[in-house]
């Protein structure tokens, strides 16, 4: 599924690039800006960073989920994650209505 519009880029690139971060560093906090910055390409409209950052999180579960790092581990950094989420308003979008995004 093609996320980025601006630079044709797919969900298994984004996938593929979290992984590659988890594996240098598993508990570090990756944001879409920092995805980018690894594949060299850089947000145009950023449109497309909600679904970004559902497919971190997304891939970041499943990451943990089949490591050996303890529930209590995940639980904790997961929540922390979702909680900044909310503390810096992801539900607005950037100020777009809900049916502006494309996917």
């Amino acid at each position: 599924m093609l996320i980025c519009h601006c630079n044709i880029i797919t969900e298994r690139e984004i996938e593929q690039t979290i992984i590659a971060l988890l594996d240098q560093d598993p508990w570090q906090l990756i944001v879409p800006a920092k995805i980018y910055h690894s594949m060299q390409k850089r947000g145009r409209c950023c449109g497309c960073f909600p679904n970004v950052v559902e497919t971190i999180i997304r891939v970041t579960e499943n990451y943990h989920a089949r490591s050996e790092a303890t529930g209590v581990d995940v639980v904790s950094h997961l929540d922390r994650v979702r909680g900044l989420r909310i503390q810096y308003g992801s539900r607005t979008h950037e100020g777009r209505k809900s049916d502006h995004r494309a996917a």
